[in-house]
């Protein structure tokens, strides 16, 4: 596929804002998404194409938050099994199923997190020195983590919204550290997404790497604003991030 100047820039900029949005709370590929369809792919190459520069601005960050020593990996066995069971559950059916189904899932569970943050925000911010709760010890948190990874191995749009409900809503994690889990997360899933992606042959490597320069610089920049800021800022930015998602979904 033929990549215009004009274009690249645009991914470029596009995955910086995506990256920084994304890193911090969900939705980045509401913008990246249609930007590849816009340039000429089907749905089915842009959702798998996009996922380049998902994986590599969620290691960048990973990186980052490691560096800062806010990954907690206390519980990380039993938080990454059920999400990589449903990441490639969810692959599988993106590899094969139409784009359209997840309108729904996307517009639902956004709506979710909106309302929660703005009716009940001690759900998705615990307390200062509250003890994250284990997955053995929290059965709800298997069905969480489970759809999570079903959904973002389908679509990875909006999947950090669902991520950080199960882990700050349901496991108690702060915030700043279910970012960082939610990060990891989506390297694993966005992973064996990506493969089930190439094994199709529908990932479009340029525009996917032009892409994930823009997105690994704004997971950079993200980094540097979850250590510094405080939680009640992230806060009121992902109930920011998860209205703008929602209007973008019910627009798609």
């Amino acid at each position: 596929m033929d990549i215009s100047l004009i274009h690249a820039v645009a991914l470029v900029i596009l995955g910086v804002i995506a990256g920084i949005i994304g890193t911090l709370a969900g939705g980045g590929s509401n913008l990246t998404l249609p930007a590849l369809m816009v340039m000429g792919m089907p749905p089915e190459v842009a959702n798998a194409t996009n996922r380049v520069g998902v994986l590599l601005r969620s290691l960048v960050g990973l990186i980052g938050f490691h560096a800062n020593s806010r990954l907690d990996t206390r519980d990380i066995g039993p938080i990454l099994a059920p999400t990589l069971v449903g990441g490639l559950g969810g692959a599988i059916c993106a590899a094969f199923a139409p784009i359209w189904i997840v309108k729904p899932l996307l517009l639902g569970a956004m709506l979710t997190m909106s309302l929660v943050i703005l009716i009940k925000p001690t759900v998705i911010s615990p307390p200062e020195g509250t003890i994250p709760n284990r997955v053995k010890s929290t059965p709800a948190s298997w069905w969480g983590l489970g759809f999570a990874g079903f959904y973002g191995g389908l679509v990875e749009a909006g999947v950090g919204f669902i991520l950080l409900g199960a882990l700050a809503g349901t496991l108690r994690y702060p915030l700043v550290n279910a970012i960082a889990l939610k990060i990891l997360l989506t390297v694993a899933f966005t992973g064996i997404a990506l493969v089930v992606f190439i094994a199709r042959d529908q990932v479009l490597w340029m525009p996917g790497l032009i892409l994930a320069t823009g997105t690994m610089t704004g997971a950079h920049i993200a980094v540097k604003i979850a250590i510094k800021v405080k939680s009640a800022c992230l806060k009121w930015f992902l109930f920011v991030m998860t209205v703008c998602g929602c209007v973008a979904a019910w627009l798609k």
